[in-house]
């Protein structure tokens, strides 16, 4: 497949640039993040390839936004609303009654305010490592602070087009040890915009808050985000997944903000969730609440007990766990002696199923540790695998005896449930990237 032609279209007073590739049976346009440059992207290999999938399954309609890439330059701010105005523009040039929007990073608050604003020509919604607000605020914790907003604009000044401009230990970490893979970043937004316009966009990114269209957006929606990415916080993914209704949030391991750093796992998503079927995927894989809960002290009690004893006691131990289980719409998944892993579709139940465990086996004269999470889970069979049952493993292991330990997944998503929770601070999980939040349910 040869480089697409690139094309331009009059918005309002500005040249817009922009390119259309593949001629799968739905529109995507693709909205870039910070800068771009609708050329220079395909002579990187893996930008290439990224472009070429997406075009594997889509019409693909690339651009660059207004005073970026061979777009016409400027270095004021503008606004959302002048970018909306661009895409229509764009859509409309090229015959596209209605399209699904990919915002990535910067391009992720203009695609939700022009899926919101524009829901006739929304077929669907994708957002990667995006945010509804940048900034930091007292209801917004995750944003960034006036100190590092300052430390950025300076760095960005001083040392624009150069490796050292944008940092890959911030934007990509898996590849700042190799100078070249540096040099050709730094080239590419060279490239893709003059430092004056890196500014006025990035002080424009500064203001921005659509936190407030949210509940109004009604495509289908899926959030993509790395749950160590250290540019946009896992936080403010979980934030807009909690206000756009429907939205489905997918937290992939890894700590790069760049999307062409292992691309195919986002690319396999964006692909079955437009498609609705992935050549790679053979196994389903659904949002569920996974619950661990083992015995306090079980090899000193089956000691004092003897062995018989001991599995009677287990017997009744199981006995009340199921019992619990149907209760409150759970799914026994395995047990492993003293232990056992169920699954369900809302944390709201499996956190009260938790603490109904904790007490029903009390009158066995058991204490119990638990611990939740929710997450994206590989269904095998009648067994579950995936990143989301290692780290419900991991949050049961940092429970005392008697507690209900809950990631900060769950207690963001039951959000208004009435469920009340005590802060256990940041723990860091065996064998899972960066530090979690803990949070102990307060059930009784």
């Amino acid at each position: 497949m040869a480089a697409p032609v690139t094309h331009y279209v009059k918005s309002d007073d500005v040249h817009i640039a922009y390119q259309v590739v593949g001629n799968g049976p739905q529109d995507l346009l693709f909205a870039p993040g910070f800068v771009s440059h609708v050329e220079a992207l395909w002579q990187a290999p893996a930008r290439s390839a990224f472009f070429r999938r997406l075009a594997s399954f889509s019409r693909l309609i690339l651009f660059d936004k207004r005073g970026t890439g061979m777009s016409d330059r400027g270095s004021q701010i503008f606004t959302l609303e002048q970018r909306m105005h661009d895409v229509s523009a764009i859509l409309d040039e090229v015959g596209s009654d209605r399209a699904a929007l990919f915002g990535v990073s910067e391009g992720g608050p203009m695609s939700l305010l022009y899926a919101a604003t524009y829901p006739e020509r929304t077929s669907a919604l994708i957002l990667y490592g995006t945010y509804a607000k940048h900034s930091w605020a007292v209801d917004y914790p995750c944003g960034w602070t006036d100190e590092r907003w300052d430390r950025f604009f300076e760095n960005l000044e001083r040392n624009w087009g150069t490796p050292q401009g944008i940092s890959l230990e911030m934007w990509a970490p898996s590849l700042a040890h190799d100078p070249s893979i540096a040099e050709g970043v730094a080239s590419y937004f060279r490239t893709a915009a003059s430092p004056g316009a890196a500014v006025a966009i990035m002080k424009m990114n500064r203001e921005i808050d659509v936190r407030h269209i949210l509940p109004a957006i009604r495509a289908p929606t899926l959030i993509l985000h790395r749950d160590g990415d250290r540019v946009i916080d896992i936080e403010s993914a979980r934030r807009m997944a909690q206000g756009i209704a429907g939205a489905q949030l997918i937290e992939l391991p890894g700590i790069d903000h760049l999307y062409t750093v292992n691309g195919e796992t986002i690319l396999d998503r964006v692909e079955q969730f437009l498609t609705g079927k992935c050549h790679w995927q053979d196994r389903e894989r659904v949002l569920t609440t996974v619950l661990f809960a083992d015995i306090v002290g079980s090899t000193e009690r089956a000691i004092a007990l003897g062995d018989h004893s001991w599995r009677e006691l287990l017997a009744a131990f199981h006995a009340r766990v199921q019992e619990m289980l149907r209760n409150f719409g759970g799914r026994e998944v395995s047990t492993a002696g003293d232990g056992f892993l169920a699954a369900f579709d809302s944390p709201a139940r499996a956190v009260r199923c938790a603490g109904a465990i904790r007490e029903v086996v009390r009158s066995l004269n058991l204490e119990v540790r638990c611990g939740l999470h929710t997450g994206e889970c590989e269904v095998v069979g009648e067994d579950l695998a995936g990143i989301a049952v290692h780290i419900g493993a991991r949050v049961a292991a940092q429970a005392a005896p008697g507690e209900v330990l809950v990631s900060q997944t769950v207690r963001d998503l039951v959000a208004g449930s009435g469920l009340r929770f005590a802060d256990r601070g940041a723990h860091a999980l065996k064998g899972i990237p960066s530090e979690w939040r803990l949070f102990q349910a307060i059930v009784e």
